[in-house]
């Protein structure tokens, strides 16, 4: 089987090991345990470029990022309290705040995560395009959350336009909740790329965005063996077509991606080596 990379999104909330008590340490910690993770905090506030690079600096040679790019890329909207720029103006400021990360080497794929609201429409399409001619120095990985991509008169255009583009297809792990989530399409669009992210199985609070505690609430799910190795021949073949698998786990609400994600590694037999070096601590021994 290929190389299947295995990680989280994000590294701030997690829990790893008693050593990493400052939230400074978290990344160095994070890269003691995991491969590669998900750059989730660009999503929300372009990352000042000093502080990218120092990311790179803190990582070892061989671990990745999946980074997302800032929201009003996707279509999320502007926050009340940031300025009205250009699109051409942030798509700028988005690529200077990577570039120490994409020198590096370490950029492995930007993820551009739509909205439920993104439905499968020709403008949608032409604007996938845009943001993949505006990022063409970068691997794009295409997430959709609206059900429209994946209907049955829609789906194999999808995924062909997808491999048409050299698009990778994010293939996702979430509740069966109408129009705003997509089904599991364990289905490769890029022959050295593949992209599984697991956001649980939260059926009930899925869909709740008039709660204000509505984040915490989607992503609270607790993984079980039998639905991990449900997992386990999907991403074998997944690791069939690509050259690279990578698997991330955003069920962190209530603590339980990590966890999650070595269920994972020790079902499909995975360990890995270039990791930062690590002291075991009282968790690690009770694993």
């Amino acid at each position: 089987m290929n190389q299947v990379r295995i990680g989280v999104c994000g590294w701030g909330d997690h829990v790893f090991s008693t050593q990493a008590s400052k939230i400074k340490d978290k990344l160095v910690d994070y890269t003691s345990h995991f491969p590669i993770v998900e750059l989730d905090s660009t999503f929300h506030a372009i990352a000042n470029v000093d502080r990218v690079a120092k990311w790179v600096e803190q990582t070892p040679e061989t671990f990745r990022f999946l980074v997302k790019p800032y929201r009003e890329l996707t279509g999320h909207g502007r926050p009340s309290q940031f300025p009205e720029r250009p699109w051409e103006e942030i798509v700028k400021a988005v690529k200077e705040s990577f570039e120490p990360m994409r020198i590096a080497g370490k950029c492995e794929l930007m993820l551009f995560q739509f909205p439920p609201w993104y439905d499968c429409s020709q403008k949608h399409v032409r604007y996938i395009r845009k943001v993949k001619e505006a990022f063409s120095e970068y691997r794009l990985a295409i997430e959709f959350r609206n059900q429209s991509w994946f209907s049955e008169s829609m789906c194999d255009q999808t995924l062909r336009f997808l491999t048409d583009e050299k698009l990778v297809h994010v293939v996702c792990d979430e509740p069966q909740a109408g129009i705003h989530s997509v089904p599991i399409v364990a289905t490769s669009t890029h022959p050295t790329y593949s992209v599984v992210r697991f956001h649980g199985r939260n059926k009930a609070g899925w869909d709740q965005p008039g709660n204000p505690n509505w984040r915490d609430i989607r992503y609270a799910y607790d993984y079980s063996e039998e639905e991990i190795s449900e997992w386990v021949p999907r991403i074998q073949s997944l690791a069939t077509s690509s050259q690279e698998v990578y698997v991330l786990f955003n069920n962190n609400s209530q603590g339980h991606a990590v966890k999650s994600a070595r269920k994972m590694m020790k079902q499909l037999g995975i360990s890995y080596e270039g990791l930062a070096p690590r002291q075991l601590s009282l968790l690690d021994w009770m694993e």
